[in-house]
C-alpha cells in the first residue's frame, strides 16, 4: 500500500493464525488484531465463527473505529479464536503420506518426508517459527485478550462422529440447544452444565465445557487436511503425526 500504509491500523488474524504467532513478529506491534469470521456461507449459522468483542454504553460507529485506531482496551475487549491447528496447512507434513511434524521437527529432517523423500508442504506455524524475532510464548504489554472456541455444529459434529456439518442428526441436536438456550456464544460462553446435559446428554456437554474452558486437545492440520479435535468423551482419531508411526519407516 506504499505511501498508504500508515493508514492500516488492524490485521486479521483469520483462521490460520492467532495473536501467539502475531505477537512474534516485532514489526507488527503498531498494528490491532481483529479476528472475523467468513460471511461468503449460505448457513447464517456458520457466521461468528471468530469474533471482535466491544464493550460500549451506546454503540456507535466512530467508538468501535477509534477503538480499533487506538488499541482502547476499555472497549475493545478481546477476540474470539479458532486455533489455528483446525486449519488444514498448520503443521508441515504429507497429505499422501499421512505424516506431519511441528516445525521444530520438520527444520531436523531438513523439511524432507521420510517415507517418500520428497520436500514436506511447510505449515504455517514453521513459516511463522522462520520470521519471527521473538520467542514462542511473548506477550506484548498491551496486548488484547483473546480465547479459543470452536463453533457449536463442529462440536456435535466430532462428538457423534459425523462427516458433515450439515447432516441432520448435526442439525437435530444443533437446533435442540439453541434456541432454547439462547444464542450460540450463550452455549459455547455461559449456559450452565446441567441445561446442556438436560437437552443433549452429557458426553455433549463435556465437550462443549472442554471447548469453553481451554482444555480440547487438537490433532493438528497439515497439507490441505483439517486438524481435528479430541474431546475426553471421544475416541482419539488418528490422521498423520510422526508418533503414530512405525519408527523402522522413520529410520
Amino acid at each position: 500500500y506504499q505511501e498508504a500504509s500508515g493508514e492500516i491500523h488492524a490485521l486479521e488474524t483469520g483462521l490460520s493464525s492467532d495473536p501467539p504467532m502475531n505477537w512474534r513478529l516485532s514489526k507488527l506491534d503498531r498494528y490491532v488484531l481483529v479476528s472475523n469470521s467468513d460471511s461468503h456461507s449460505p448457513w447464517p449459522w456458520r457466521l461468528g465463527r471468530e469474533a471482535n468483542l466491544f464493550e460500549m454504553e451506546e454503540p456507535t460507529y466512530e467508538l468501535l473505529v477509534d477503538s480499533i485506531r487506538t488499541k482502547d482496551r476499555s472497549i475493545l475487549k478481546g477476540t474470539i479464536e479458532v486455533n489455528p491447528a483446525y486449519g488444514k496447512y498448520h503443521w508441515t507434513g504429507h497429505r499422501n503420506c499421512t505424516f506431519s511434524v511441528p516445525p521444530e521437527r520438520a527444520v531436523e529432517l531438513n523439511n524432507l518426508c521420510p517415507v517418500c523423500h520428497r520436500r514436506l508442504t511447510k505449515g504455517v506455524e514453521q513459516r511463522v517459527l522462520e520470521l519471527s524475532d521473538r520467542p514462542q510464548g511473548f506477550v506484548p504489554e498491551d496486548a488484547i485478550p483473546y480465547k479459543y472456541l470452536l463453533p457449536l455444529s463442529e462440536i456435535v459434529a466430532a462428538v457423534t462422529g459425523s462427516s458433515s456439518l450439515y447432516a441432520s442428526s448435526v442439525q437435530e441436536i444443533y437446533r435442540r440447544l439453541i434456541p432454547s438456550l439462547g444464542d450460540e456464544f450463550e452455549v459455547l460462553l455461559s449456559s450452565s452444565k446441567d441445561s446442556i446435559v438436560s437437552l443433549v446428554g452429557s458426553d455433549m456437554a463435556e465437550a462443549i465445557l472442554e471447548v469453553r474452558n481451554g482444555k480440547a486437545d487438537v490433532i493438528p492440520g497439515y497439507d490441505g487436511v483439517y486438524g481435528q479435535p479430541v474431546f475426553s468423551t471421544m475416541r482419539k482419531p488418528k490422521i498423520g503425526r510422526e508418533d503414530d508411526r512405525d519408527e523402522a519407516v522413520l529410520d
